[in-house]
């Protein structure tokens, strides 16, 4: 996936989507300058390194930075902690994988500090798609969508400054600002190749974590849950909804994890748990083929209610995992179309100084084996979702989910 991670960009940084681990494992993306193809080209292959304990010759480096201190020009301009900062971010970078990257103490103060409270910002989802940035999607009700911001959106400039070439954390510092100030975004907007600037004022970002209706249909009350992000309340939140619904005796339901960018893991493997009696719901495979499974917890509420899940192109990570799971085990009937594909996990470390690095060490594997980050999520019945439906105000994804509950009632 390139991936994804959830952006509300706000006025620190965004609200990234974490795991949890022995450290704060978090799903996220970044754009780098060079990807691999590019750095093989510059640099070469160059020798692999197959023993972590082996001996580095860094004297290049030592080489470059006493010549620096040495002939440059204007020496004033030589500050040691930006230098060592950059040569670190190289180093990282010509790693080649657009999920590991080094933060700067103040990049990684931001980071944790954009875990928690309301946000502020224009509220979008972003991606790092074949080294342009992307907008997944719009967060509902965030001044990104009341300005006509819409998935697909390719970003180019910010504030008439062009931004190609450049890491996703420096475009995320151009766009995040202050409540009621304005930034301007230019986009490619890929339906009709057309080049748009949108003027979006920034403004809170509080993104409902779920959403519940019941549809009443031929085939009886159906429930609809939509299932915007894992938070910290997320699954307490859905079981407590869950346990209404039962109790009201629906016929079947809807889960929506459209636009649902993840969260964390064991919010995953909860709310699979709910509807799947035993199993394999995902596992993590990390360095060496090393293999760690989840498995479902505890009594499900709901282990036989006719269910559908929607899934959409910005489906990603933990929404995933648990589509991929309830299709594995045949669950529930999966519509919409491919999911985003986001597979890798990422663990960040603090570093001495106040730095941090985010690090890729896993892959996430469906219970049949399936490669997330290569495969994604394939729909048993694929609807297409078109900007005219937006115009129209309609939901043929929804539409055919309903129109499922109707066909196998009969």
């Amino acid at each position: 996936m390139t991936f994804f991670y959830r952006l509300a960009l706000f006025g620190l940084l965004p609200l990234f989507m974490l795991i949890i681990g022995v450290n704060i494992g978090v799903q996220f993306s970044e754009n780098f300058l060079y990807g691999t193809e590019s750095l093989e080209a510059q640099y070469g292959t160059g020798a692999v390194m197959t023993n972590p304990k082996e001996e580095v010759d860094i004297s290049l480096l030592w080489e470059v930075w006493h010549l620096l201190l040495k002939r440059y020009i204007n020496p004033e301009q030589l500050r040691v902690t930006p230098m060592i900062y950059g040569a670190v971010t190289g180093l990282v970078n010509a790693v080649g994988d657009p999920h590991t990257a080094f933060m700067t103490p103040k990049q990684n103060k931001e980071f944790r500090d954009s875990l928690q409270g309301d946000l502020q910002g224009i509220g979008a989802e972003l991606t790092i798609k074949d080294g342009r940035i992307v907008v997944v999607a719009p967060l509902k009700g965030s001044p990104a969508e009341q300005a006509g911001l819409r998935a697909g959106d390719i970003i180019i400039a910010v504030d008439d400054k062009s931004i190609e070439g450049f890491p996703l954390f420096d475009v995320v510092h151009q766009i995040r600002g202050k409540k009621g100030t304005i930034v301007k975004l230019g986009i490619i907007r890929e339906i009709n190749a057309s080049t748009y600037t949108i003027a979006i004022t920034r403004g809170d970002i509080k993104v409902p974590s779920i959403e519940y209706e019941i549809k009443e249909t031929d085939a009886g009350s159906i429930g609809y849950l939509a299932i915007h992000q894992f938070g910290d309340d997320t699954i307490i939140d859905i079981t407590r909804t869950l346990k209404s619904a039962k109790e009201k005796n629906i016929d079947g339901l809807i889960l929506d994890v459209r636009f649902n960018g993840g969260g964390y893991l064991d919010g995953a493997v909860s709310l699979a748990s709910l509807f799947l009696k035993k199993g394999k719901v995902v596992s993590v495979q990390g360095r060496g083929n090393a293999m760690t499974d989840h498995y479902v917890s505890g009594r499900p509420l709901l282990p036989d209610m006719p269910l559908v899940v929607l899934i959409n192109q910005a489906t990603a990570s933990a929404a995933e995992i648990i589509a991929g799971a309830l299709r594995d085990h045949e669950r529930a009937t999966i519509i919409g179309m491919q999911s985003f594909g986001k597979g890798t996990v990422q663990e960040v470390i603090d570093m001495s100084g106040g730095g941090g690095l985010r690090v890729t060490v896993a892959h996430w594997l469906t219970p049949s084996g399936r490669n997330l980050g290569q495969e994604g999520v394939t729909p048993d019945i694929e609807v297409e979702f078109t900007q005219e439906d937006i115009d129209v105000d309609r939901d043929p994804q929804l539409e055919k989910a309903l129109e499922w509950f109707t066909t196998v009632s009969h």
